[in-house]
This record gives structure tokens, sequence and C-alpha cells, in this order.
């Protein structure tokens, strides 16, 4: 398994990199956002490899949090490893993570080849994503999703729970869930 890949850039384009290790040139397939992040003719990688009976391909990122949200979305029925990468081209880990959190369907059908069953079904499956890190916006955001998957085990509708949280000014699970409840029931 190729996990990694540590060369210099021979020939760039937006999503595919030429890279050399040592003699050895592999291409390897990038979104536009890992691209232009590049400035380094040296780089390293973080890589996912994918095996098909036609084809042996190669993915790189640069934020691990990217290399992730691929590696998530590539397992959901229907969507292959351009549609991925299309999401990572077209958004970040963590505004893709808010779109998945506010059940956004019109901003995941701006990605080129989803349409609105793909997007749908994508943001039923993906229901639990979460970025790693350790930022105030990200513990906000699992704190977001805890107090979620609370009020829906209460038997309350997705989306009547996500326009209560988003009126809610806590910042705890706790404290988020008891002020959603009072807002449900009103």
């Amino acid at each position: 398994m190729i996990v990694g890949i540590n060369g210099k850039i021979i020939r760039k384009e937006p999503t595919l990199l030429h890279i050399d290790v040592n003699g050895l040139v592999y291409e390897v397939f990038v979104s536009v956002n890992c691209s232009s992040k590049i400035v380094d003719n040296n780089i390293f990688l973080h890589t996912t490899y994918i095996i098909r009976e036609d084809s042996q391909s190669l993915y790189g990122f640069i934020d691990v949090n990217e290399k992730k949200l691929f590696d998530t979305v590539i397992k959901i029925n229907g969507v292959g490893p351009k549609v991925a990468l299309a999401i990572c081209s077209t958004f970040t880990p963590s505004s893709f993570s808010q779109i998945v959190s506010s059940n956004d369907i019109s901003m995941l059908k701006r990605v080129p080849g989803i349409g609105p069953k793909g997007a749908s079904r994508i943001l039923v499956e993906l229901s639990g994503f979460v970025i790693d890190g350790n930022s105030d916006e990200d513990s906000m955001g699992t704190n977001m999703m805890e107090a979620s998957m609370a009020l829906e085990s209460l038997g309350f509708k997705k989306d009547v729970i996500s326009k209560a949280l988003k009126s809610c000014s806590a910042t705890n699970t706790s404290d988020l869930v008891r002020e959603a409840l009072k807002r449900l029931q009103k």
C-alpha cells in the first residue's frame, strides 16, 4: 500500500502531478485546492492508492483532512474517485463538513458530476462527517453534531433540528440540547 510520496515535481497541471522519486516518475491526481497550495518543487503528499480492473491510480493530498474527506466520500455507492476529487476541488474539508451538518443539497449540487439524487444520497450517508482539528470552530461543529444526534434520538426531524440549532447561542453540547428543546417546544 502506498500511503505517501516524497519527491520532486517535474510536471504540474491543475489536477495532475508527475513526481520524480529517485528516477521513478509517479502520476498523482490532486484536487485544485491541493494544487494551488503547492509552492515548491520538492513535495510530500499523503496518498490514496486505488486499484481497479482497468487502472491503478494514485491520489495525493497535502492536507490530511482532505484525504479523510476523499477516502470517506469514495465509499459511498455511486461516488467514484473523479467525483470525490471534484468535491475536494470545490470545497475545503471544513466547508464540506458545514454543508453536511446543515444538510445543504443546493451547495452540494454545485460540484460537477453530482445531481439532486446524488447530493441527497451523499448527505444521508455522511450525516456524521466531522473533520479532525482542535480549533474552537471545529469543536463547535462537533458539539452541534452531537446535539443534533441527541435531538434526533428524541424523535425530532433533521430539518427542524437544524433550524433550531442555528438560532442557539450555547457552545457546549448539553446547553445546545437544552436551548434547542426550548425552541422546539414553542
